[in-house]
């Protein structure tokens, strides 16, 4: 009997894509996610001939050798992304839809291929991935009061959030736990009403913003701003949706955050600026263990004796290139 695995990425965008494709066709199936920086999930699907794997918001090239091999061993691939890809396997059990265009995200694709039949949690995925402008271009034709779309825009940013982390005691939930704790609801503003998890998910992000919103940053010139944040469960969880918040405030100016680790070096997520989203994963892929997308990219480790070339990279990268 054939199999269905479900590999997802940890953030607001692999979840609600997911949530989506559930809602329309509803199945049991083996869940495969983690921090939201743990992309190289595929090589933990065990597959063979006539399983089928879902794979959402995850870069096709940073899992290519597992996904050649599934599909050699004959099992079916649909693939949602909008990351760095690189070259798209030519084979006839993957259905890649693929868009790496600056102003997408995995759920809007997801939302795109159900011809809308879910768009409200597309709508809040795309704000837990800071494309606000996407996101209320997708909301108009679900006729919301402007209560509703800041009620997608938190719910977004809060699930985006939580997947935030070194390891996962940092997170409040752990992905697949907070999938499930979606999946009865077809209607999210039914889950923000409801859903005790939510209230506990919402006051932890405004708590951690708020100590986030204390800290001054490193490196500040009209073009670029780097800041340094501590050891702490909080900065952690938070670097990305403050980055987020940053990118918001300062629409032309580049972001860097980077947040120490215990065991030395920085994770490090970088913004490019909201006028010009650009460049983001091209500066992190210049260093080992970076990746992402063109609006929003980091870092799993920046090691110590880097952070001096980071820096002029970083800045090179959003002021002379962008200038």
């Amino acid at each position: 009997m054939s199999q269905q695995f479900d590999v997802f990425n940890g953030d607001a965008d692999g979840i609600c894509a997911l949530h989506q494709l559930r809602l329309a066709e509803p199945l049991e199936s083996t869940l495969i996610t983690g921090l939201k920086r743990d992309i190289a999930l595929l090589q933990q699907v065990n597959a063979t001939a006539g399983d089928r794997v879902t794979v959402l918001d995850i870069s096709l090239d940073k899992n290519r050798d597992a996904l050649l091999a599934l599909l050699e061993s004959g099992a079916h691939i649909d693939y949602f992304d909008h990351h760095f890809a690189g070259e798209i396997p030519a084979h006839s059990g993957l259905n890649a839809s693929i868009d790496t265009s600056a102003d997408t995200c995995t759920s809007l694709l997801v939302d795109e291929h159900l011809e809308g039949r879910f768009r409200d949690w597309a709508v809040a995925a795309a704000f837990g991935d800071n494309l606000h402008d996407s996101a209320r271009r997708a909301a108009q034709s679900l006729a919301l009061s402007t209560t509703q779309l800041e009620q997608l825009c938190e719910l977004g940013t809060c699930i985006n959030y939580n997947g935030y982390g070194v390891e996962l005691g940092d997170l409040f939930f752990h992905p697949a736990e907070l999938y499930r704790l979606l999946k009865p609801y077809r209607n999210p503003f039914d889950f923000i009403a409801e859903e005790p998890a939510y209230q506990r998910l919402r006051d932890g992000y405004r708590e951690d913003m708020q100590t986030a919103s204390s800290q001054q940053a490193e490196l500040a010139t009209q073009r670029v701003a780097l800041y340094i944040l501590p050891d702490e469960p909080w900065a952690r969880r938070v670097s990305g949706v403050f980055g987020n918040s940053l990118a918001r405030q300062h629409t032309h100016r580049a972001h860097a955050l980077l947040t120490r680790l215990n065991s030395g070096g920085y994770r490090v997520s970088v913004r490019a600026p909201l006028n010009n989203k650009e460049g983001a994963d091209e500066l992190c892929r210049a260093f080992p263990t970076g990746g992402g997308r063109k609006a929003a990219a980091g870092i799993n480790l920046l090691a110590e004796e880097e952070l001096g070339r980071f820096i002029d990279r970083f800045q090179e990268q959003f002021t002379v290139n962008n200038a």
